[in-house]
Order: C-alpha cells, then sequence, then structure tokens
C-alpha cells in the first residue's frame, strides 16, 4: 500500500501497487461507488491475461483505506485530480485507465482533463448522464446528516449481496452521499459528451445480464468498441472476474 499527501482534500489518498515485468506502461484502475480498489481489480489484475504490467489500484478519497476528509467534495471532477496526483507523484504518463461504474466517470473526466497522463481508456457500464444510477439515486434521495445518521447503517444492512455489504463497511458515509449527489447531478460538460469527444483509443465493457444496455448502444453508434462480459451484470468483476479480464485483454489490444 502506497499514500500521498493532499493538502487540497486535506488527506492521504492511497493505493496497491502491484509491480510488473518488462517496461511498458502502467495500467490504472478505479472503482466504483461504495467499492475499493483490491476489492474489485485484485483478482482481474493478476490474471493471466493481465498479469506483466505494473498495476495500480487506486482507493478513491472517501473509501477503501484513503482518508476521508469532511471538506472534500467527492465530485468526479475532484476524485479525477486526486488520481492525477497520484500519477504524477508515480512521474507515470500514457497509462492504461481502467474504471468501473463510478470510477468510469471519474477515469473519464482524468482523461479528458489530462491528456497526458491517459493512453488508453476502458469503462465498465460507467455513469454517462445526470440521474444517477441503481445504487445511487436511492442514496442521493435522502438528507446527507440522515444518511450519516442513519442511512448509512440501513443500506449495508438491507444489502442482500455479502459481497457489495463488505466493500460498502470500508466507505465513508458523508464520501458515498456527496458521491451519490454528484453522479445524480452530473457535470457540464457530462462523461458522456467527454468521452465521445476524447481522441484516444476508448472501449466499454458491458455485463451480459445488464443487457440491453442503452447507453452501451449509444457509444457503439458513436464508434466505441463494446465488449461483453459473459455471466456478470453490473458487478461484473466480482461476479466473472475471469470474464472481465479477458474482455478487458481484448479491450485493451
Amino acid at each position: 500500500m502506497r499514500e500521498l499527501f493532499l493538502a487540497e482534500a486535506p488527506g492521504y489518498v492511497r493505493w496497491i501497487d502491484l509491480p510488473g515485468g518488462g517496461r511498458g506502461r502502467a495500467r490504472v484502475y478505479v472503482h466504483g461507488l461504495g467499492c475499493t480498489g483490491a476489492s474489485d481489480f485484485a483478482q482481474v489484475a493478476v490474471r493471466p491475461e493481465l498479469a506483466g504490467r505494473r498495476s495500480l489500484l487506486v482507493d478513491l478519497l472517501g473509501f477503501g483505506l484513503s482518508d476521508r476528509p469532511r471538506a472534500f467534495d467527492y465530485r468526479m471532477e475532484s476524485q479525477a485530480a486526486a488520481v492525477a496526483r497520484i500519477l504524477d507523484h508515480e512521474g507515470l504518463t500514457g497509462v492504461e485507465l481502467v474504471g468501473h461504474s463510478m470510477g468510469g466517470a471519474v477515469a473519464i473526466h482524468l482523461a479528458a482533463s489530462r491528456p497526458d497522463l491517459v493512453d488508453r481508456l476502458v469503462v465498465a457500464e460507467p455513469n454517462l448522464w445526470p440521474g444517477g444510477g441503481a445504487f445511487s439515486s436511492p442514496v442521493a434521495a435522502q438528507d446527507e446528516e440522515f444518511f450519516v445518521r442513519e442511512g448509512f447503517a440501513a443500506m449495508v444492512e438491507g444489502q442482500d449481496r455479502a459481497d457489495y455489504a463488505a466493500r460498502l463497511r470500508l466507505a465513508d458515509p458523508r464520501a458515498l452521499h456527496r458521491s451519490a449527489v454528484a453522479l445524480v447531478e452530473g457535470s457540464v460538460p457530462a462523461p458522456g459528451e467527454l468521452l465521445a469527444a476524447l481522441p484516444r483509443p476508448r472501449a466499454f465493457l458491458v455485463g451480459e445480464f445488464s443487457l440491453p444496455d442503452a447507453d452501451a448502444e449509444k457509444v457503439a453508434a458513436q464508434g466505441i468498441l463494446v465488449f461483453e462480459v459473459p455471466g456478470a451484470g453490473h458487478n461484473m468483476t466480482i461476479d466473472n472476474p475471469a470474464g472481465f479480464a479477458r474482455a478487458l485483454a481484448r479491450a485493451l489490444a
């Protein structure tokens, strides 16, 4: 585990750095809402299809083992700037950037704002447009203080997936709420617009059980390659890590 203090947060952002052989570009993974870098991607990054590349598994501020600064706004643009600070600190440019769900939106903002840092971008069912999703919308609908006081515990207790509940327990309630509100509010330009305009290789991953998916159809019509992860829904890195790794390897090829 590595860490970097961000005075603007203020707090430490942390990541797992998996060494790889060779001298190729690094690969950076950004997790979804309520998750962590290790829980979402450790079992993916070491698969034979993807092994051999230095891999950074980032815990976004407010999640996993990163700090939970009260003053931070937890918007996607701010999280993207924090990840950019990691890459600058490590002296990395031209990385392969992979983001799932909320992490996909963060990755898109990073690729758009710092094109020097990103060579290839792969997003897995990212939040492309305002309105939120099945996880973020119910959280954003609650008052922040109520969610911190009662709603978060009820959300964890009410999870029907033990694997998601385990990841969720490591999230800061206030960070989770502010992130959800940011996803519902969206950004200007929206991540979907930024993705369409990016002048670099891009790909979109979608779980078989998420189909039909309007976002996948829309990006395919824009000429962005879409790859299906078989036997998986939205939580595709957990549902089928081997299938996700194979789809990601094809997307990066």
